[in-house]
């Protein structure tokens, strides 16, 4: 017994007749050619239509104004991101203004800010505690002690007790960013 293929549907053809060359279905620039709407009994024959292509506008079209960065870090990626920060505005301060501790107290502030807003939901609760830890770590180029590990550390500890007021503020600054976030999750999981 011999077995006749069939083949699936095509696209856009109707039963019974005879198919299309291919350039037949397409248009003067080379896409899809434009039909006119058919009324009568022939139009629900040619609902099974394929859409005309969609134009999209080019990059020209596209507005230049772009979103701030809205990354989400972790726990740990929020202490390794203001950590690595505060180490460099601790080189760039100790570089550019004589190691003030003064300015590296202003720079720490708006650090604080952006861990507390850049930490992910689940991982809130460690933003105000990273931001003092790495506030430690970025004094070590600003503090005082020339000499051996001694000094440098002495001078550290100093740096730590003069500065309490910034470290305090910018811990403070992130617990309540933290804080409201948390508040606003907690309204949003009880409204849903």
């Amino acid at each position: 017994m011999e077995q006749h293929r069939t083949r699936p549907p095509q696209p856009g053809a109707r039963r019974g007749a005879p198919p299309l060359p291919p350039q037949a279905g397409r248009g003067p620039n080379g896409g899809p050619a434009r039909t006119t709407p058919r009324s009568g009994p022939q139009a629900r024959g040619s609902a099974q239509r394929r859409p005309a292509a969609v134009r999209r506008p080019g990059p020209a079209a596209t507005s230049s104004v772009r979103p701030l960065p809205n990354p989400r870090l972790t726990g740990l990626g929020g202490g390794l991101f203001c950590a690595a920060v505060m180490l460099v505005l601790g080189f760039l301060d100790q570089l550019l203004f004589g190691a003030s501790l003064t300015v590296y107290g202003v720079l720490f502030l708006p650090v604080c800010v952006l861990t507390a807003v850049w930490i992910r939901r689940g991982d809130l609760l460690t933003a105000p505690v990273v931001v003092p830890i790495a506030f430690a770590v970025g004094l070590f180029p600003v503090a005082d002690g020339s000499g051996g590990l001694g000094n440098r550390l002495m001078g550290l500890f100093t740096g730590l007790a003069t500065q309490a007021g910034w470290l305090y503020g910018g811990t403070f600054t992130a617990g309540l960013i933290a804080t409201v976030r948390r508040i606003q999750l907690v309204r949003r999981r009880r409204r849903g």
